[in-house]
């Protein structure tokens, strides 16, 4: 098989459960780990994982991807690199209770970050998200040629990267983003070209229902956010 048929797979991953007690939007910010359940749902991903041809692990610089990534790793005798273009995007609500129904857009205070939903005004342009996490997969595509790679990510940068490649617009209401903790956005090469693209969730008996893709939003439900 030559190099432009060559099939390799780099399934992108979201990162377990995260101890958020106080239900912040923790962002970019380190010093936040993952679960007890985060944990588990890693370690389900892992044997989920265990019988693949993964060749490469890599995660985003913050512990809870990190963290994710270390039992898969693990299980194929691989190392955890580490890739800044897979971090979370930058949001100024950082630090923040900032979810959907808790009254946070009906604050005067807030509304300056909220002007243009398109870009977004309050963080991280889409467009720029989507070009680092384009060339961070390329990268990992690379390192995994005709087997398959792991890189551990969060949910804003992985859903734009998939509304980018399956030719949606990028601005979107949260609460509909296929993207459950622990899920895995899996993307597969033909050559260097994105050919399809699959979603599937080993872990999902353990998530809470509420954090479930396409669930209705609780009230004050900021830990939604912690992507």
């Amino acid at each position: 098989m030559s190099k432009t048929d060559e099939l390799t797979v780099v399934h992108v991953m979201r990162h377990g459960e995260v101890h958020n007690p106080d239900g912040v939007l923790y962002g970019r910010r380190p010093g936040y780990h993952l679960s007890d359940l985060g944990r588990r749902m890693a370690d389900r991903v892992a044997e989920h994982l265990a019988g693949r041809d993964v060749a490469y692990v890599v995660a985003s610089p913050l512990e809870r991807a990190q963290e994710t990534a270390a039992p898969i790793a693990g299980a194929h005798d691989l190392p955890v690199g580490t890739d800044g273009r897979l971090i979370e995007a930058a949001n100024i609500f950082e630090g923040r209770k900032f979810g959907v129904g808790d009254g946070a857009l009906r604050r005067p205070a807030n509304w300056k970050y909220l002007s243009n939903p398109f870009r977004p005004s309050w963080g991280e342009p889409y467009v720029d998200q989507v070009v680092r996490m384009t060339a961070a997969l390329a990268a990992a595509r690379d390192h995994a040629r005709g087997r398959e790679a792991v890189c551990v990510s969060h949910q804003l940068p992985i859903w734009i990267l998939r509304s980018f490649v399956e030719r949606r617009r990028l601005w979107h209401d949260p609460r509909r983003r296929q993207c459950t903790l622990a899920s895995l956005t899996t993307f597969t090469y033909r050559g260097d070209r994105i050919v399809s693209v699959a979603y599937t969730e080993p872990a999902r008996d353990l998530v809470p229902a509420h954090l479930l893709s396409g669930a209705k939003p609780q009230q004050g439900g900021g830990k939604a956010f912690g992507a």
